[in-house]
């Protein structure tokens, strides 16, 4: 931020937008740095996205889950660090880290409002004039209608892609019907504990869109059920977009990190046992119905599948740059992350444990004092790590603060993680489409395992 800024809006607060792990661990710096943060969550909650998978576990231990600055912040409450080599669920993540960091913070965290524009205050997109040395103006819609417009320093936007999920369609969009089918689809993995979403899939045909970890435990977890008591007739119908290879299920028993071996050989025994069955090379151009209501997919070479109950959508999750758009972002064409980021984290050439720390140089945009942060920052790239966005939101806060030297240095080294980038994963032709459509060559966040399944090793997903 240039000395002209400076002068004119340092008694602002920092705007940061989203209460997760990479929002609230901006927070914490911003207040180790002497700054004032202001953070916008449009959930009723902090860590509203992490809570929508709270019933998952992470591959990723609480020693790599948890802030530095956060846990400095939260050291003088009494707060207490779980085990650091356990494993968080997402639910543990959010009430024993999340939560208690939110409620330290106290009103610097605001919840139940929505961020509808972020601009320079007067100035629209088009405008040169003086533009820098404007503040910028936070547009937000509270939960019964109520516009504020709020006042900031800087934005760091760490709303995460949760919130926006990868369609059915082949080609990026929703396939023809998909909305019209909404009320039996679903973008999450089920959480079969709850009785009702249990009863909704038990005795039922679902299909499953998607080649990642997130695909991989739906399959698993409704094989689980067809095993059950309350589950006979359960079954799957396994939709990939590409064929089945040596790679298609991970690398298995030789994956250095077992949780996720194991969550892909899952995945392998529900179609070795006949729990699932695999259609290859499919690619959903339109979801029909037939006479009994049930739902048939219809693939761009027009085969159609056998009728099912339910589909689970699976398919990798997308940036919303829409509340964004009077601002000036340098964004990759492909992946939709920062320009200078895009190659560090293309996933047809790095996995989570290839890409390189980085901070703000990275992560800069020509709309100087913006940035976006933790998952968001990665665009359509989904190996992502909790210990990345920790070092990205260090670095901007220090840039932010004027601490150049600090910004620019690079205070985190992350552990190669095995077959995560190994050959064994690109042995064919980098796929199709978004390299994130079937949830790329790690983990997505979250990183899924199936309940009953041994603790798992550190991972992408965290």
């Amino acid at each position: 931020m240039n000395a002209a800024t400076a002068t004119t809006t340092d008694h602002l607060p920092v705007v940061v937008i989203g209460a997760g792990p990479t929002g609230l661990a901006a927070a914490a710096h911003l207040v180790d740095r002497g700054l004032e943060p202001l953070v916008l969550e449009a959930g009723e909650r902090a860590g509203a996205a992490v809570r929508g998978w709270g019933h998952v576990r992470l591959f990723s231990t609480w020693g790599e889950v948890t802030d530095p600055a956060a846990e400095k912040l939260l050291a003088p409450t009494g707060w207490v660090k779980p085990d650091p080599a356990t494993y968080p669920t997402g639910g543990d993540w959010a009430d024993r880290y999340l939560q208690p960091l939110a409620d330290t913070l106290g009103d610097r965290v605001r919840t139940g409002l929505r961020v509808t524009g972020v601009s320079r205050s007067g100035r629209d997109r088009i405008v040169d004039a003086d533009r820098g040395a404007r503040p910028f103006t936070v547009h937000v819609a509270h939960a019964d209608g109520r516009e504020e417009r709020i006042t900031a320093r800087a934005v760091i936007d760490a709303s995460g892609t949760w919130s926006t999920p990868g369609p059915a369609g082949g080609d990026g969009l929703p396939a023809l019907g998909e909305r019209a089918s909404a009320d039996r689809i679903s973008y999450r993995v089920p959480d079969l504990r709850d009785p009702a979403t249990r009863a909704r899939y038990a005795g039922r045909r679902t299909a499953v869109i998607g080649s990642g970890a997130s695909a991989f435990t739906a399959l698993a977890l409704l094989a689980e059920l067809a095993k059950s008591d309350d589950g006979a007739g359960t079954h799957a119908t396994w939709i990939l977009r590409r064929g089945i290879s040596g790679s298609t299920f991970g690398g298995g028993a030789a994956d250095q990190l077992p949780a996720r071996g194991a969550l892909g050989l899952a995945a392998k025994a529900a179609v070795d046992a006949g729990h699932a069955d695999a259609v290859t090379g499919f690619r959903t151009d339109a979801v029909e119905r037939d006479a009994e209501g049930r739902l048939v997919l219809v693939a761009e070479d027009g085969r159609r599948s056998d009728p099912v109950d339910e589909l689970v959508v699976l398919t990798g999750f997308r940036p919303d740059l829409t509340f964004l758009d009077e601002l000036r972002l340098g964004l990759d064409e492909r992946l939709q992350a920062p320009v200078a980021l895009a190659p560090l984290i293309d996933p047809n050439q790095h996995s989570c444990g290839t890409v390189y720390p980085h901070g703000v140089k990275e992560l800069s945009h020509p709309e100087e004092g913006v940035y976006l942060v933790g998952m968001k920052s990665y665009g359509r790239a989904p190996t992502f790590l909790a210990l990345t966005g920790y070092e990205q939101v260090r670095s901007v806060v220090a840039a932010i603060a004027g601490d150049r030297a600090s910004a620019e240095r690079v205070e985190l080294v992350l552990p190669e993680t095995g077959v995560c980038g190994g050959a064994g994963l690109f042995d064919e032709a980098p796929r199709e489409g978004s390299a994130s459509e079937d949830g790329g060559c790690c983990a997505p966040v979250p990183a899924l395992v199936p309940p009953g399944t041994a603790a798992p090793a550190p991972s992408c997903g965290s």
